[in-house]
């Protein structure tokens, strides 16, 4: 499991990087980024780690997705823990080095809840929902699959960070969300950002695994239909 491990590490070291340094960036150069600009980076990275780790470890870059996988028989139970160490070491490493180069950064990109914490965690937990259907969508096992995959659930991500990131930080990602907390100590509501996004995995496995299961019911009917009237 050690290749899995560490494109597991390094794919959220990356995520964290730069979608966390952009909104630093922002932050120390008076809103250079933009929230566009900063919706468009977690897109972009996203997309370019599953392109370049999704055949190894499948891209998880995120507890939540890794916890969801493995809920719809996706994913070995003795795998998750090794994946969401991974995953944590990595965004912990990209947040440390982002507080050197960004000394003057107050959050370091940490994720708050600018409203109430009900409204957020909810919101959070709705976004996840989104993003781990479309993510068991458009995979294979636990991996995803074809050449439109990586551009598929990074836009999900920028679009759901486009109109949600004002409210709740649009994290969707535990290990996102920890790793610059930790780093800036402002770890007062980060309970949002582990109960909602794996609380919003959890239904949207369930959620796709009832469509899904429907969907083979109807194909195996219409298909004994079809081979009843041909007989």
């Amino acid at each position: 499991m050690r290749r899995q491990w560490m494109a597991e590490a390094l794919g959220t070291f990356f995520l964290v990087f730069a979608g966390c340094g952009a909104v630093a960036v922002n932050e120390v150069r008076s809103g250079a980024v933009t929230p566009v600009g900063i919706s468009l980076v977690f897109g972009l990275i996203v997309l370019a780690m599953i392109y370049t780790f999704g055949e190894v470890s499948g891209a998880h870059l995120n507890p939540a997705v890794t916890i969801g996988f493995w809920s719809v028989g996706r994913f070995p139970g003795h795998s998750v823990l090794g994946y969401i160490g991974a995953q944590v070491v990595g965004a912990l490493t990209a947040s440390g080095l982002l507080k050197l180069l960004f000394p003057d950064s107050v959050t370091l990109g940490a994720t708050h809840a600018s409203g109430t914490l009900w409204q957020s965690c909810l919101l959070e937990g709705v976004l996840t929902f989104l993003l781990m259907y479309v993510v068991l969508s458009v995979s294979r096992g636990a991996k995803e699959k074809g050449i439109t995959a990586g551009i598929v659930v990074g836009a999900v991500i920028a679009l759901e960070a486009l109109f949600a990131g004002p409210i709740c930080g649009a994290s969707m990602n535990p290990a996102r969300s920890l790793a610059p907390a930790v780093m800036s100590g402002s770890v007062g509501d980060l309970w949002i950002y582990f109960v909602g996004p794996i609380a919003g995995a959890l239904v949207g496995g369930v959620a796709f695994g009832f469509v899904e299961a429907d969907e083979k019911s109807s194909l195996t009917h219409e298909a004994g239909s079809l081979e009843n009237a041909q007989s």
